[in-house]
């Protein structure tokens, strides 16, 4: 896959930050005073027009909050109209992919922010740990779920890495696609990642797994270094390989992990198919998947 800064006779260019996410309203006062009043967020900019250019373009307020860091979020009010179903805002894991997510600083200030939330009678949905973020959840007046997060640590070369092998193995298979082998699951994505790492178990007809070497998937390294049968290979790239006996068994509340970090245990690659896994349990054999 060729990558952009690989391309001859592009500009070089960069960004420097968000400057605004923006969505649609039609609870102007409500907003208002959530993100203002209740958020505490400054109303910095509003833009006040006629319907630009076409005839069905009503008229528009585009207002901006200050969110930090010289970024804002900002929001449309179309005077006189309703909002369409089409843009309805529903209880669906795929219209919650849309959202907005705030940085802070470290665990305190995502506390102080939970509390503020809380204090001012904003519900909060959840708060959770996954992977390299811990976040609180809520939601605004128009039903947009808003985020307030902090990085446990920063992204490195590894995760870069990591990352690269991920999105091609994925897009190989969504090339790959038609009726006869549809990509509907992540288990061959994660096939196809171990076979790029491509550091075969020494012994033929275990299972192994690659586990990226950082702290928020520490603990699938440390028991497997003491499961009798196991064996943990560290690779130059970054990653452990864990082979089993042959099969290989993890079990979630022994490695202390959250759902959020569970369903991503084997993010890193495995050789062999996956025959359970649930809330509970991660069992993995030798062989292809069926």
């Amino acid at each position: 896959m060729t990558e952009a800064k690989h391309l001859v006779g592009v500009p070089s260019v960069q960004l420097h930050g968000v400057h605004h996410t923006a969505r649609p309203t039609w609870k102007l006062a409500e907003t208002v005073h959530f993100y203002r009043d209740l958020l505490g967020l400054p109303l910095v900019h509003a833009i006040s027009a006629k319907g630009w250019g076409p005839d069905n373009h009503a008229d528009f307020l585009h207002f901006f909050f200050d969110s930090g860091n010289s970024s804002t979020i900002a929001f449309f009010y179309y005077i006189g109209t309703e909002r369409p179903d089409w843009l309805a805002v529903h209880e669906h894991y795929q219209d919650r992919a849309t959202h907005t997510a705030w940085r802070v600083r470290d665990e305190a200030e995502l506390l102080a922010w939970r509390q503020r939330v809380e204090a001012v009678g904003i519900p909060v949905r959840y708060q959770i740990r996954h992977e390299v973020i811990e976040s609180i959840y809520f939601n605004d007046p128009n039903g947009y779920p808003i985020e307030i997060t902090w990085q446990l640590r920063p992204f490195s070369e590894a995760d870069a890495l990591d990352a690269r092998l991920t999105i091609e193995a994925a897009m190989a298979l969504e090339k790959a696609a038609d009726a006869a082998t549809a990509f509907t699951s992540i288990e061959p994505v994660w096939q196809a990642k171990a076979a790029q790492i491509g550091t075969a178990p020494e012994q033929a007809g275990r299972a192994s797994v690659y586990v990226l070497d950082v702290p928020e998937f520490a603990a699938l390294i440390d028991v497997a270094r003491t499961t009798e049968g196991y064996a943990t290979t560290p690779l130059p790239n970054g990653y452990v390989r864990i082979d089993g006996n042959p099969q290989i068994h993890f079990r979630r509340k022994a490695l202390g992990f959250k759902p959020a970090v569970w369903y991503g245990a084997l993010t890193g690659g495995l050789a062999g198919r996956i025959v359970q896994f649930d809330m509970d349990a991660l069992v993995i054999s030798p062989g292809e998947a069926q």
